[in-house]
């Protein structure tokens, strides 16, 4: 059995503003509501996903159920006038612009959400890469449960370094029907989008993913020497969403007879598949910083811990910051550290966890854990972890930069990565809301 599934998707109808249509990802901005007032005002009263979509920003209005009411109610509108128009059995071919030096490639389809769970401990074969908050899924099944449509913003991610799936397609766009050609508000940049008809194009995609699900390839990308679970997809962003989709996918089915849920609509997702290797995708790492912590007390723990787990942790003190060196070794894992005046590196020798960050965090977590008054925060950038890290009665904590292929490793090693594990991009090159699906009969 596949997992992708070919979508009949819901697009505006011919002639609507795409610019006004399409709004970044709900959960971006969750501090700034005047990004989402400036948003309002752009969109005042044209068709929009807006208007389909609640953010988060105000999921704790006292007025969230009004809104939500709403949304629904404007989701009917939309498809009884006309606004969304479903287009036949297909994917969409995407190419968005945001500003790096070259686009996001991805294709827009359906997955089975038979495929995937998001528990720990899963062994499906679509997996969210970090840590599922449950409490987060509640106040988002609320809205999906009297929805008509969704509107996802998930990307997922296959592990592709060949490239043998989405882009030998763009050598064919001048063949495909061109959907959408559109520039994107509040500093969104530009998106493409093309229309593959359901047939032979879309077999040859679903082959070409189903390919990266074979164990004797599997085995080797990632250096296993034991057979654990298949892992073709990975969720990069939007795995509240998805989780969501798949909390209501499991109310529904217990109201299904068998057959009715075999193609029951809201057993699939839709979300946009990127390649991890694609060009566009910064992955950066984000570092640590431990506050009121004793630093040699912290370091002494560290190698107590890790001789607990069947490993032997190195310190090594460097002359300065820039002599340190996160270089990698074979079996083992390093992260670079500074505190006051000294700085250096903590070196796991035969780690039992699957990258760096997996190693450093299953430490932090167990030392937070008998340590009340330490604390921590995940931080973006060195400069800021120097700052912080070399702070009176604080200790910094620098992550390797992240191999494409450690992410997938990490999860399939580890179960899923830690949370925070790494960040992808910046808020306004998340995915804005373009295409949606019905989820009801």
């Amino acid at each position: 059995m596949s997992c992708v599934s070919v979508p009949k998707i819901l697009m505006p109808k011919t002639g609507t503003d795409l610019y006004k249509w399409a709004v970044v990802a709900c959960d971006q901005y969750t501090s700034q509501p005047e990004y989402w007032e400036e948003t309002d005002r752009i969109v005042g009263d044209a068709p929009s996903t807006l208007r389909i979509t609640l953010p988060e920003v105000f999921l704790e209005n006292s007025d969230v159920e009004q809104l939500t009411d709403t949304i629904n109610e404007t989701m009917k509108q939309y498809l009884s006038d006309g606004t969304l128009a479903e287009l036949p059995a297909g994917f969409i071919l995407t190419e968005r612009f945001s500003g790096g030096e070259t686009p996001r490639r991805g294709l827009v389809a359906a997955i089975d959400l038979e495929c995937y769970e998001y528990t720990a401990g899963s062994r499906s074969l679509v997996r969210p890469t970090e840590k599922t908050v449950v409490e987060r899924i509640p106040p988002r099944l609320k809205i999906r449960k009297h929805a008509s449509i969704e509107v996802p913003h998930i990307m997922l991610l296959i592990d592709d370094p060949d490239r043998t799936v989405i882009e030998p397609m763009f050598a064919q766009t001048a063949q495909l029907e061109q959907v959408y050609n559109t520039d994107l508000m509040q500093g969104g940049g530009h998106i493409n989008g093309w229309f593959i008809p359901q047939g032979e194009q879309t077999d040859r995609l679903i082959a070409a993913m189903d390919a990266l699900n074979d164990r004797e390839v599997f085995q080797k990308k990632y250096h296993l020497s034991e057979e654990l679970p298949l892992l073709p997809f990975a969720v990069g962003d939007g795995n509240h969403s998805m989780a969501t989709a798949k909390a209501y996918w499991e109310e529904i089915k217990q109201t299904l007879t068998p057959e009715q849920q075999q193609d029951h609509p809201a057993r699939f997702a839709l979300c946009e598949i990127v390649n991890i290797h694609d060009e566009s995708l910064i992955i950066e790492p984000i570092h640590r910083v431990m506050f009121q912590v004793d630093a040699a007390a912290l370091l002494e723990a560290a190698r107590e811990y890790y001789a607990a787990n069947g490993s032997t942790c190195e310190i090594t003190y460097a002359e300065d910051a820039a002599s340190i060196a996160l270089t990698q070794q074979e079996n083992a894992h390093t992260v670079g550290f500074c505190f006051g005046d000294r700085c250096g590196t903590l070196t796991v020798h035969n780690p039992k966890w699957g990258i760096p960050l997996g190693t450093l965090q299953a430490f932090l977590d167990d030392y937070l854990s008998g340590h009340a008054d330490a604390k921590i925060d995940y931080i973006h950038g060195t400069d800021v972890v120097y700052s912080l890290g070399t702070a009176e009665g604080n200790m910094g904590f620098l992550l390797p930069d992240i191999q494409k292929n450690d992410l997938f490793r990490g999860v399939i090693i580890d179960g899923v990565l830690p949370r925070k594990t790494f960040s992808m991009g910046e808020a306004h090159e998340k995915r804005y809301y373009m295409e949606s699906k019905r989820i009801v009969k």
